[in-house]
This record gives structure tokens, C-alpha cells and sequence, in this order.
């Protein structure tokens, strides 16, 4: 039996799930879900994120990381970490750019948040040769300074969907219509956590949050508040959540997110500024597009050097791979960079306070 059926099965018995619901089982069903089951990544999955694009980005990422562990005096040892790891590209990128920073490789402890055997099983072969420790969590990293970049990770995490009424907040709820998965609305309810957002939006308008991202984002905040370090948060979205962004994506396309749950990526758009909120008390940065931090970090300097002894055709996918990342028409504004640090040390470099 399908994911499909088993949901409509469970909301006939027992009613309407939240988005969030929905997503989860969606996205992390054990034996269904979209993660447990396949490698998303690349031309053969339903997705390309940016380490797949192109070798530059994640050494800038691990020319950032090394560099922030420099300023704050190169702690030894510390937990290099990244969260939704993919299959460990960005990863083995970044240990590459930074081999030749005295001290780095020896003191960090590097630490992949990964639920998913296929892709442990993947970032296993990617990463051979270097000492890597998989955990399931956030909360179950060693102890220690942390430096952690999360990309494209906080965009899977699950929402919930709400539509202010002029009395209050209606929530968006996936039920049953004649045999098949479908959207409706809660009643009108209070949302304590939505308060602030009662100054900027009217009745029709769509606010979506994130609790489990919320929380993450608090523990990481209190350890690099607490013991030092840096985190990169890498995502699509905006300082301020409006809107309904839950979009489905399968084989390269847009899909209807309701039509073949677990058989395709659901993703929403990041609200920077609830994570930036959650992060207290560390430090966070302004939020930056990233192509404009990746041109901080010298990546057009880097696509040069690269491109000297680069036959014609490579050269074309070489170009094209760094208009991709850096370009506005592109994933240059569409995405964003958030960079929290303790309140006593500066930002990594390429971000301001």
C-alpha cells in the first residue's frame, strides 16, 4: 500500500492532520518517506543543491569555517558539523580548501547529522580517509566549539501553515475529499506564537512556522553563545515569513505536493528572521544573499584560477556552474545566508553584524 493510502486511512479514523503532520510523514516515514527510501541528489534524483553545482562553493564554506576558527584562537578540539549533509559533497569540499590550514584537520572532530542509511552510505564512500562520526540529531553532537554549516537543510523541516481570519488564526490541515488528500481549514484559534505578526498582516494572508527549526536554532545558539564557534545557515526564503510556500519538487519538476506523498521532495520556504530570534544569545549576522557572500569570499577569484587550464567545453559548464551560484537572476538572491556567532567574536568573514 502506498503512503497515499495509508494517509487517507489514518485521517478517516482519526481526522485532518497539520501541514507539519503531513510533511513529517511525508518526508521521514521509516519504510515511505521521500528520505528513507532514495538519494534525492543530482541529474538521476529530483534535485541539485549547490555543492552539486560546482566544487567553488564548498570551498569558499571551508575557507569561511577556517577562518573563523582562527579569530576566535583555533580552539583544539572542535566539532565540525553539518546537518542534512546530502552525500557528503559539501563536506568533502570543505576539508579539501582548508588541508592547508595549520591545525584544522588535527583538531576537528568532524560530525554529520544524517537519519538516512542511503545517504550515510553515500557520504561513508565520499568521505573515506577522514574520521567521520554520523548521529541521528543536532542534540546528540560532542561537546565542544562548534563550527556548523547548514545548507538547504532547514527548508525540509516541517510547517505549519496558518490563514488569518479578522478574528484570529485558522490553521491549513490536510483531510479526505472524495478518497483523496486534500487542504482545508481549522477553526478559528488563538496562536500565541504568531502575536507579532498581527502588525503586518491582514485577513487572506498566509504565515508559516517552523517550531522544529525554531528549536534547533536554540540549541545551536546556546552552545556557540556557551562554548564558541560559528554556524552558516544556507537556505531559499527571507527575513520574514508571508505567504504559502510549500512546494513539491519530483524528477527535476514542480509537483502537487498532495499527489504522491513520500515520492517527492516537499520543501517551504525559510523564515531567517524566527530563526534568528530563536539563536539568542549568540550573535547573528545581517542576512546576505549569497552570491554576494560568495563574492566576499573571493569565488570569482577562485572560478579564474580554476579556469586556466580548462578545455573549451569545460569552460562553458565551469562559467555557467558559477552564474548559477552567484548570479540574482539565479541562486544568487534566491538565496540567503545567516551567520550566528558569540556575541564577544566577529562574524565569519563575508557576513556583517
Amino acid at each position: 500500500m502506498t503512503l497515499a493510502r495509508d494517509l487517507v486511512a489514518q485521517i478517516a479514523r482519526s481526522g485532518p492532520v497539520t501541514v507539519a503532520e503531513y510533511m513529517a510523514q511525508a518526508l521521514l516515514h521509516p519504510t515511505k518517506g521521500y528520505y528513507s527510501t532514495r538519494d534525492p541528489l543530482g541529474v538521476a534524483g529530483d534535485f541539485v543543491t549547490a555543492p552539486e553545482i560546482s566544487q567553488m562553493f564548498g570551498e569558499m564554506i571551508g575557507l569561511c569555517l577556517a577562518q573563523s576558527w582562527l579569530d576566535q584562537g583555533a580552539p583544539a578540539p572542535f566539532v565540525l558539523a553539518e546537518p542534512g549533509p546530502g552525500r557528503g559533497t559539501l563536506m568533502a569540499d570543505i576539508l579539501r580548501a582548508t588541508q592547508s590550514v595549520p591545525g584544522f584537520h588535527d583538531a576537528a572532530r568532524i560530525t554529520l547529522v544524517e537519519a538516512s542509511v542511503v545517504l550515510r552510505r553515500h557520504q561513508r564512500e565520499v568521505l573515506a580517509g577522514f574520521d567521520v562520526a554520523s548521529v541521528d540529531t543536532i542534540a546528540a553532537l560532542p561537546e565542544g566549539p562548534l563550527w556548523l554549516v547548514a545548507n538547504e537543510f532547514f527548508d525540509a523541516l516541517p510547517v505549519r501553515q496558518f490563514r488569518r481570519d479578522e478574528d484570529g488564526w485558522r490553521e491549513r490541515c490536510v483531510g479526505v475529499s472524495d478518497d483523496a488528500l486534500t487542504f482545508g481549514l481549522s477553526p478559528v484559534g488563538p496562536q500565541p506564537a504568531l502575536d507579532h505578526r498581527l502588525e503586518d498582516t491582514r485577513a487572506g494572508d498566509v504565515v508559516e512556522w517552523c517550531a522544529p527549526a525554531c528549536a534547533i536554532t536554540a540549541w545551536i545558539g546556546a552552545r556557540i553563545a556557551t562554548q564558541g564557534g560559528a554556524a552558516l545557515i544556507i537556505d531559499y526564503g527571507d527575513w520574514r515569513s508571508l505567504g504559502d510556500t510549500l512546494q513539491a519538487v519530483r524528477g527535476h519538476a514542480a509537483a502537487d505536493p498532495l499527489e504522491a506523498p513520500g515520492c517527492a521532495d516537499l520543501t517551504t520556504q525559510v523564515d531567517f528572521e524566527a530563526l534568528a530570534r530563536a539563536a539568542a544569545p549568540a550573535a547573528f549576522t545581517r542576512l546576505t544573499p549569497q552570491g554576494i557572500f560568495l563574492e566576499r569570499l573571493g569565488i570569482t577569484e577562485r572560478a579564474r584560477a580554476l579556469a586556466a587550464d580548462m578545455d573549451a567545453e569545460t569552460l562553458k559548464t565551469h562559467i555557467a556552474a558559477h552564474q548559477r551560484l552567484t548570479h540574482p537572476d539565479e541562486m544568487g538572491n534566491l538565496f540567503k545566508v545567516l551567520g550566528l556567532y558569540p556575541a564577544n567574536a566577529t562574524p565569519p568573514p563575508g557576513l556583517e553584524p
